[in-house]
C-alpha cells in the first residue's frame, strides 16, 4: 500500500497497513539535508529535496509546499527579510500605520513567492504524483490580515472598526481561494490551510472573523476536487466543536487539546495529531515516542493520522522521529 491510497483509505475509515504520518516539517527538512533555511523558503528546488529526503527516510505519508506564513504577505507586497539561516521577518506591515484599503495592491497573481510554490507542487507531482500526497497550503484569511496589519493592531480592529477588518478578510479570502486553485491545477492533492492567530481570540470572535472565511475557502477547495487540512496552532479545546462546521477533512490538533474528545466531535472527519513536539518529540526519549504515537492512534480511532501537536522542531533526534515511523508501523489497523 503506498502513501496515497493509505491516506485515502484512513480518510474513509478503511483499514490500512498502518496510520499515516502527517508530521509537519520545515526547518528540520532544510537542515536534514544540510541547507540554510534562507534556500528553503526561496527556491523550491531544495524545499522539494528536502521534503523527499524526509519522506523517505523517516516514512512521512505526505509531501508539503509549506515552508512560512510569508508567501502571500510577500506578494501583497510586503518586504520579507530572509537571514541567512534564520526565520523570515516582516518588519514593516503594510497596513501597520495606513488603514486604507485602496492604498493596498492586491497580489498580481501568481506573484513571485506564490509562483515558487506552484514549482515545487509540479515538481511533487512529476516525481511522486499518485505515490505520494501533494500538499499545498494558503494562510486563512484572518491569518492573512494579521500579517498584513500586525497582530496588536488586528486586535484592536476587532472593536475599533469591524467592518474595515471584514473588507480586508473579504480581500484576503479571495486571494486564498485563488491561490489554492493555482496549486491544485499545478498538482495538489489537499490544501493545508494555517490560522493560527485563531487560537488567541474568542470563540465569539472566531466564529465571526475566521470561522465563515475558513468555510469559503474549504467549500471552493472542495469544487477544486481536492481534500482541506486545517492547522490551527495552540489550544484550540473552546472552539473544538466549531472546528468541523469549517469544512475541512483533516483537522490538526496542538498537544493541549484532547484528542479524545475531539475524535468524539469531529465525527467523520479525520482528527491529526497529537503529541507534544518539544516535551515528546525533541526532548523525549525513543520509547516516550512510541508510547506517545500509538496513544494518540487509540485515541483518535479509525480516522485518525499521526503528528506531533505542532512542526517537527529542529533538532529533533534521528531516532525520535524512527520510533514514530516504528509505533505506527506495530499497529496493523
Amino acid at each position: 500500500m503506498n502513501s496515497y491510497e493509505r491516506v485515502m483509505k484512513r480518510l474513509h475509515g478503511e483499514a490500512v497497513d498502518r496510520p499515516p504520518n502527517f508530521d509537519i516539517m520545515m526547518q528540520f527538512a532544510a537542515h536534514h539535508i544540510g541547507q540554510p533555511l534562507s534556500r528553503y523558503y526561496q527556491d523550491y528546488r531544495v524545499l522539494c529535496d528536502a521534503n523527499f529526503a524526509v519522506q523517505q527516510d523517516f516514512a512521512l505519508d505526505i509531501l508539503q509546499a509549506i515552508s512560512d506564513p510569508y508567501r502571500e504577505t510577500a506578494d501583497w507586497g510586503a518586504e520579507i527579510i530572509f537571514p541567512d539561516d534564520g526565520l523570515p521577518v516582516c518588519e514593516n506591515p503594510p497596513l501597520a500605520d495606513d488603514t486604507d484599503l485602496k492604498q493596498l495592491t492586491p497580489p498580481r497573481l501568481p506573484g513571485r513567492r506564490m509562483t515558487d510554490r506552484l514549482e515545487a507542487i509540479r515538481l511533487f507531482r512529476e516525481r511522486a504524483g499518485g505515490e505520494v500526497p501533494i500538499m499545498g497550503w494558503v494562510e486563512g484569511a484572518l491569518a492573512e490580515a494579521a500579517d498584513l496589519r500586525g497582530v496588536s493592531n488586528l486586535m484592536l480592529d476587532f472593536y475599533d472598526r469591524p467592518d474595515w477588518l471584514c473588507d480586508l478578510l473579504e480581500q484576503c479570502t479571495e486571494v486564498a481561494i485563488a491561490f489554492a486553485r493555482m496549486q491544485v491545477e499545478a498538482g495538489a492533492d489537499i490544501i493545508g490551510l494555517g490560522d493560527a492567530i485563531a487560537s488567541q481570540v474568542s470563540p465569539v470572535l472566531y466564529e465571526q472573523y475566521a470561522l465563515p472565511y475558513e468555510q469559503r475557502i474549504f467549500a471552493a477547495v472542495h469544487a477544486m476536487g481536492a481534500l482541506a487540512r486545517l492547522h490551527i496552532c495552540g489550544n484550540t479545546s473552546k472552539i473544538l466543536h466549531r472546528l468541523p462546521e469549517s469544512g475541512a477533512d483533516i483537522i490538526d490538533l496542538d498537544w493541549m487539546v484532547d484528542m479524545a474528545a475531539a475524535a468524539q466531535a469531529f465525527g467523520d472527519k479525520a482528527v491529526c495529531g497529537n503529541f507534544d513536539p518539544l516535551a515528546v518529540m525533541l526532548r523525549g526519549t525513543p520509547e516516550q515516542v512510541y508510547q506517545a504515537a500509538q496513544r494518540c492512534m487509540e485515541l483518535g480511532g479509525a480516522r485518525s493520522f499521526s503528528a506531533a501537536g505542532c512542526e517537527i522542531p529542529d533538532g529533533t533526534p534521528h531516532a525520535n522521529l524512527r520510533a514514530q515511523a516504528a509505533a505506527l508501523e506495530a499497529l496493523h489497523v
